[in-house]
């Protein structure tokens, strides 16, 4: 950790960089954990490997060593100077300087994939807390061409993430997660980790893309929708939430669906399985719908 630490330091000075607290910049020091990141996505020399928010280049110092091909998109030009003169004499090295919301993604897979060397895309990060979720949301709906994304984030995020439906730590997101892949927590990074130290616990989750839904449904869209309103009052019940969102029309139609589905007239969002949610939306919105 010291050699990393005194590095990061270094380059720090002389490229006169500071952590952009805006940016979520948080630079990782503890080369254990570097290696339990590579270790937990498996990273391979097939592999192609995108890296979003690279920074001063810790982590993709020892991803170019272990992978086919590093990808980096980094949004703060500051750091595109630093990723450029440490990895310039790498051959399996590209950089982008672009926003990653903005980025097409699916292109870029699409075209290296076409390279024979490449077998598997992953995504491995140490991500900006800040903008955590948006970011997994556009990897997960896109629905690109990934084998799995490891990430490190903040732990109570990560908690939702990797939450079974239903259970304890459930929220909105955690539907849709577990719609695309099949999520799990690695292992935990304690803050002194990074300089600066951030404020709140990190962990390191994995989530391996799913080839086959968990759910049937007719309509994706609108069942993520439907979570959506359901949460957006959660301290209410299911019934009253959407109700209260016009998901059901009027509290006597959401009673008959709830009474159909056998599901209790009290009970709340996060106590619904993807499977309760999905049955609920084919009911209302299906091709087959049963109420009328």
């Amino acid at each position: 950790m010291q050699n990393l630490l005194e590095e990061t330091k270094f380059i720090m000075k002389k490229y006169n960089i500071r952590a952009n607290k805006s940016l979520g910049q948080n630079f990782l020091i503890n080369e254990k954990v570097i290696d339990k990141i590579i270790s937990g996505a498996d990273v391979k020399d097939e592999d192609l490997i995108i890296e979003i928010g690279p920074g001063l280049g810790t982590l993709t110092n020892y991803l170019l060593k272990k992978a086919g091909k590093v990808i980096c998109i980094e949004l703060d030009k500051k750091m595109i100077n630093i990723l450029q003169d440490r990895f310039k004499l790498y051959n399996n090295f590209q950089l982008l300087n672009e926003d990653i919301l903005k980025v097409d993604l699916k292109n870029i897979i699409k075209k290296e994939k076409e390279n024979i060397n490449i077998k598997n895309v992953k995504v491995v990060a140490n991500l900006p807390y800040y903008i955590t979720t948006p970011i997994i949301m556009k990897l997960l709906e896109e629905q690109l061409d990934l084998e799995n994304i490891t990430v490190m984030i903040q732990k109570e995020v990560a908690d939702r993430l990797v939450a079974i439906p239903g259970e304890k730590n459930t929220g909105a997101i955690t539907y849709s997660v577990y719609y695309y892949s099949e999520a799990k927590e690695i292992f935990e990074v304690p803050s002194d980790s990074f300089i600066p130290e951030p404020e709140v616990t990190s962990q390191v989750i994995k989530l391996k893309i799913r080839n086959d839904k968990p759910v049937q449904i007719d309509n994706k869209e609108i069942m993520f929708r439907i979570i959506k309103c359901a949460f957006m009052q959660r301290r209410k019940t299911l019934l009253n939430g959407l109700t209260n969102t016009n998901v059901f029309k009027n509290k006597e139609e959401g009673i008959q669906v709830l009474k159909k589905l056998e599901l209790d007239e009290n009970v709340r969002a996060e106590n619904l399985s993807l499977q309760n949610f999905a049955d609920i939306t084919n009911m209302l919105f299906g091709e087959n719908k049963k109420i009328k």
